[in-house]
């Protein structure tokens, strides 16, 4: 059974009600975190449906924000819901189709982990920003604080072990403070800083946590779409039993993301802020 092959992201609409929604709230203290001046020229590497892009073009007065991804789809969505000064273009996060040094921050939001060779996307991000330009991104923490997906491939695997070689805890080390500083220093990036990012992740009841698993979008919606019927109503009994409710149903949970951030090495030119102090140096 290929791992990869659940790792579906096209549809923007299904999108938003899995994990958009989730991802916007991350997006909002990411900005936040990073504290940029105005008037900076950003890019918005796997960009999605422009999340993020429509964050920093709202909180960072930027001069620009291109924004790219691979897919299709997500690009179409993205261009209809980001403003302006955010444009999208499909384009491989593995080999960009721009300058060298010619960006003053490259940016992504949980897209590191499914790219082939994160250490060398990472490369690639800081060969397009100029010297002393900010490389950062902020991916979930699948093995211990993305609380519904933990909890869904807990109950995945109570009900077929083998869903274990599946879980994106196991898959994605990388969404670790320490693997992702890791990645930073190889690609050769200095000033090097890790925060955790926690959002609330509030669902009107059961039906709203899991019917998006149904859209197909993602490796735990992807492995859904693949089982049988009596085994995805065996995997969705087990984790409605498993789920804490509040007396009026909701199901009240918590999403954590880590960020890093760095700079490339080099002459910075013009002083720019960076990173707020409260950032965790590791």
């Amino acid at each position: 059974m290929s791992e990869q092959r659940f790792d579906v992201w096209a549809a923007g609409a299904a999108y938003e009600r899995y994990m958009g929604r989730w991802s916007r709230l991350v997006a909002e203290e990411f900005a936040a975190w990073l504290d940029c001046a105005a008037d900076l020229r950003w890019l918005d590497v796997g960009c999605g449906t422009g999340v993020l892009s429509a964050v920093v073009s709202a909180r960072c007065r930027p001069r620009t924000v291109p924004g790219v991804d691979r897919s299709e789809g997500f690009v179409r969505s993205a261009r209809i819901a980001a403003p302006g000064p955010a444009h999208f273009v499909v384009a491989d996060a593995m080999s960009l189709p721009l300058r060298d040094g010619t960006w003053d921050a490259a940016v992504s939001g949980l897209t590191l982990n499914f790219l082939p060779e994160p250490t060398a996307a990472v490369a690639e991000m800081a060969r397009v920003v100029r010297p002393g330009g900010l490389v950062a991104t902020y991916v979930w923490d699948y093995a211990e604080g993305m609380g519904f997906l933990r909890r869904f491939w807990d109950a995945a695997v109570e009900v077929a072990p083998s869903a274990r070689a599946l879980d994106e805890g196991r898959r994605f080390p990388v969404c670790r403070p320490e693997r992702l500083r890791g990645v930073w220093l190889d690609a050769g990036l200095t000033d090097v800083s890790t925060t955790p990012i926690e959002v609330p992740t509030v669902f009107a009841g059961f039906a709203d946590l899991w019917e998006p698993f149904l859209s197909g979008q993602g490796p735990a919606a992807g492995y859904v779409a693949s089982l049988a019927p009596a085994d995805r109503d065996r995997l969705r009994d087990t984790l409605g039993a498993a789920l804490p409710r509040r007396p009026d149903g909701c199901v009240e949970l918590t999403a954590r993301a880590w960020a890093v951030s760095g700079r490339k090495q080099g002459d910075m030119g013009t002083p720019r802020r960076g990173i707020r102090k409260q950032a965790s140096q590791q």
